[in-house]
């Protein structure tokens, strides 16, 4: 190998194969793609740069619309003011004003209309509720007292607006919500209000020096922000995810907005991030920027809004949502780089070919030596006859490989076979250990619950013994006392009822410990009339949690099975079903003519829709002591079920689902 290399230039730097394939593939990995890099920053920039520039137009679109307001507002006050019809209302009784000024109002679109001379009385006013005097120095009132019409932004204070209305006051009240990126504030309710303020003189003889104030309330004013949307972001203007939004702040505060918080609120009382409030508040700049809005990124516009004062007072915003853009830019981008693999994947091999073609004969020289190293004695160089000195080594090398490939053959074939021996010797010993591990647990569980079953029936045969002395002096304590017993014959009802009780509850410890020998008697019987019967033992339960039973009786044919039996059981399924629902839930009871194997029987669903089985868990529910309830079960309860069910010739199954409910399934079969 160390000759071979000599000879060819081996595989280091200078060598021809590495020289030959610098040439080849040079410009495609690293001129192109740093061209290609270059390429998409400058697009990158510009694409950036296009939506700044669009989200710039839509707010000057909001800020003209704005414009447009406070000027029609301004030229409608104007005009009233002038109105031959206001004259004549003004020159008639209040009540004629005031009924004026209130359809004038509503006409106009305004929230408030009044007439006030300088002293600040209103004499005429478009609400019913307010103060006789309201501020005249507002620069608004002060150009219209001079005989110059004006109109402008104004936030006005509670105390304010309380004396235009009491109305006005409540509606201006926002809540403020806690926003994450906000300055922070102490403030919990923002109960300013947001006016297009608007007054202008009018000439009254008989009223003295007086001026015309109006104005539109643009807290919660959401007609006025949905109008400045549609405006801006008319159907089809956006990508079909994305949407538009619009939004009046006073101060950082959105007073109007069509930003949802939710998907059927609007996020009214959240507040600007602080970088936001500081550049276009603090610095009066506006903002051409991404910024975070309430819950997502927008490609966001800010303009400050100043008031008659020349304060800054709120700000006008328009955006529209970022990510789709954002993935439009990134799909875009992946396109041009999968562009790029599919032009590299086509002409790499080319490249290739044409370089190889050189080095292949040495190439495949090397590369067979090393997968005979790695253990791969099949390869060969493949080159065919041989038409010069390289091919002649070659075609001799192919030769000695045949000949080890041969002899590592012989080898393998021994190995295998001692391989198979040991092999299937290792697959018995496996399997009588897992049958001797099934066994030894079969036996363990056998002889546990042989000890129950003893144990219990001689409790059980204990037991009988008193209840039978206990009954028999019943009987004679009845005779001796003769009719002295009918004064207590409730008292000596209730103990034979209890002592029968004791006696059934000894028969079904018997029944359970030796089936074969107390199964009971058996009688036929419709489902509906036993579930009813189980209702009232469970009362208790139901009463500890909001549960709903729903029932759904369609079984039409009768059972053969004892009658406390199949109470057992199913109580003990409705049981289980209540402690899987403590936060309350629907119990369904289902009773329904169910064929299985050619047989009709009858089959009972008792559904919950609590905490579900794990599936670790669920194997394990019908074996005798398992139990998830560690101090109140004892793990008996579907082992029991199950061996009562089976019995009479059915089964009991389950189907459950994590944090979904439950579905225990009883079989039987018909009466015959």
């Amino acid at each position: 190998m160390a000759e071979i290399e000599a000879k060819t230039g081996g595989s280091g730097p200078g060598s021809i194969r590495v020289r030959l394939l610098a040439i080849a593939l040079l410009p495609m990995f690293v001129v192109l793609p740093i061209l290609l890099v270059v390429t998409i920053a400058r697009w990158e920039d510009k694409f950036d740069a296009l939506l700044t520039s669009k989200v710039n137009g839509d707010l000057t679109i909001a800020h003209q619309y704005l414009s447009r307001i406070l000027e029609n507002t301004g030229e409608h006050l104007q005009s009233l003011a002038g109105s031959v019809a206001f004259l004549e209302a003004a020159n008639s009784d209040n009540g004629t004003l005031s009924r004026f000024l209130a359809d004038s109002q509503q006409r106009l679109g305004l929230d408030f209309l009044l007439v006030i001379d300088r002293q600040g009385r209103v004499i005429g006013t478009s609400l019913t509720t307010g103060r006789p005097t309201v501020s005249t120095d507002w620069p608004v009132r002060i150009s219209a007292f001079s005989g110059k019409a004006s109109t402008a932004i104004d936030v006005m204070g509670p105390h304010e607006l309380e004396a235009i209305s009491a109305d006005l006051a409540d509606r201006a009240q926002v809540s403020l919500v806690p926003t994450p990126n906000a300055a922070p504030t102490d403030r919990t309710v923002e109960n300013r209000g947001m006016i297009v303020h608007s007054a202008s003189p009018v000439y009254l003889p008989d009223m003295g020096e007086s001026i015309l104030v109006g104005g539109i309330l643009l807290n919660r004013n959401l007609v006025f922000i949905d109008t400045i949307n549609d405006l801006v972001y008319r159907e089809a203007s956006l990508p079909e995810d994305s949407r538009g939004t619009a939004t009046l702040f006073l101060d950082d505060v959105r007073v109007s907005t069509n930003v949802r918080l939710f998907e059927d609120t609007r996020a009214l009382g959240t507040r600007v991030s602080e970088v936001v409030r500081n550049a276009v508040l603090g610095k009066g700049q506006t903002w051409l920027d991404s910024a975070f809005v309430v819950n997502d990124w927008y490609v966001s516009a800010y303009e400050p809004i100043s008031d008659s004062h020349g304060r800054r007072v709120g700000m006008l915003y328009v955006g529209f949502l970022e990510a789709p853009f954002t993935r439009a830019k990134t799909e875009t981008l992946l396109g041009i780089l999968v562009a790029f693999l599919v032009v590299t994947i086509v002409t790499v091999p080319i490249f290739l070919r044409w370089a190889r073609a050189i080095f292949k004969p040495l190439e495949r020289m090397t590369a067979t030596i090393e997968k005979v190293e790695a253990g791969d004695l099949g390869a060969r160089t493949g080159l065919g006859r041989a038409r010069d000195e390289i091919g002649i080594v070659a075609a001799h090398l192919d030769h000695l490989l045949d000949q080890l490939q041969q002899r590592d053959a012989e080898l393998r074939a021994w190995n295998d076979e001692l391989n198979n021996r040991v092999s299937e010797r290792t697959r018995d010993l496996e399997l009588a250990n897992r049958q001797l591990e099934a066994t030894t647990k079969q036996l363990i569980m056998s002889e546990k619950l042989a000890a129950i079953g003893e144990i219990t029936a001689g409790v059980a045969h204990e037991i009988n013994n008193p209840i039978a002395v206990m009954q028999g002096n019943l009987e004679v304590v009845r005779s001796v006392i003769g009719e002295a017993a009918n004064d207590v014959a409730t008292e000596l009802r209730l103990i034979d009822e209890q002592i029968h009780r004791v006696s059934q509850i000894v028969m079904k410890l018997l029944q359970f410990a030796k089936p074969e020998e107390y199964a009971g008697y058996v009688e036929r019987h419709t489902v509906a009339e036993v579930i009813t019967d189980c209702l009232p033992l469970v009362h208790h339960l139901l009463n500890r949690a909001e549960i709903t039973i729903v029932r759904d009786d369609q079984a039409t044919r009768l059972i053969l099975m004892n009658r406390t039996e199949l109470q057992q059981v199913l109580v003990n399924l409705i049981v289980n079903a209540l402690h899987a629902m403590p936060n309350g839930g629907t119990l369904r009871l289902v009773s329904r003519d169910e064929e299985r194997a050619g047989r009709w029987g009858i089959a009972i669903d008792v559904v919950d829709d609590g905490v579900g089985i794990p599936n670790d868990v669920i194997g394990k529910i019908f074996d005798p002591f398992f139990t998830t309830k560690r101090r109140d079960g004892t793990g008996l309860g579907l082992s029991i079920s199950q061996t009562l069910v089976n019995r009479q010739g059915g089964s009991l199954s389950v189907v459950s689902s994590p944090g979904k409910g439950t579905v225990f399934t009883i079989w039987l079969p018909e009466a015959s």
